[in-house]
């Protein structure tokens, strides 16, 4: 759920500067909202569809989304900022991958490339102001060729554009392929509140 840069501090990243429940209070909002029937692997439907051997969950947090993936049978690496976010995703699914670093270091160390990385859960908007290109330069790099970078946040003044997302995202090789207003894939418009974009290398 994090990734700004740690030599501005973690301070800078909007996720570690915030209030936010963390850990196990983070996920019994998850809990809550499944009990009430909500559908909590939109995510993981969409990344599916795409039948990837191998996903990198960005800013994974408790691995709500990796744990789901790797149930599917597909093998996931999931790095974040947080240390209390990543020790309630270890005592969670053990088996996993789960690397603690900064997604806009580019010495972060991961054990392979990607079919696709996923940012789901707003993570380029709580990134520090003013790193979004050298996070999506950074996770294009872990990209293989063709690979896909899925990307869903809030659109909210102030924050990470799309106009802004599509030129970081060209300037790391990347072409936007697909955007809609849900995980579900309902149309996106102008009006649009919230925007899952896919852009694939070249």
């Amino acid at each position: 759920m994090a990734g700004a840069s740690q030599n501005q501090g973690m301070a800078s990243n909007r996720w570690m500067a915030g209030d936010a429940p963390r850990g196990e209070a983070y996920d019994r909002r998850f809990e809550e909202l499944a009990a009430r029937g909500v559908e909590m692997h939109g995510e993981a439907d969409l990344i599916d569809t795409y039948d990837p051997a191998s996903v990198l969950d960005a800013g994974c947090g408790t691995g709500r989304v990796a744990i789901e993936l790797a149930r599917r049978g597909r093998a996931v690496t999931g790095v974040d900022l947080d240390p209390g976010m990543l020790e309630a995703a270890r005592r969670k699914a053990p088996g996993i991958s789960w690397v603690e670093g900064d997604l806009a270091d580019p010495a972060l160390v991961l054990d392979r490339q990607f079919e696709i990385v996923a940012m789901a859960g707003n993570v380029l908007i709580f990134v520090a102001p003013g790193t979004e290109a050298a996070v999506v330069s950074n996770m294009a790099r872990w990209l293989v060729p063709g690979g896909r970078l899925i990307a869903g946040y809030s659109l909210l003044p102030g924050r990470l554009s799309l106009a802004h997302h599509d030129e970081v995202a060209e300037q790391a090789g990347l072409s936007l392929e697909s955007r809609w207003s849900t995980w579900d894939r309902q149309p996106f418009a102008p009006d649009s509140g919230y925007a899952v974009s896919v852009h694939r290398l070249s």
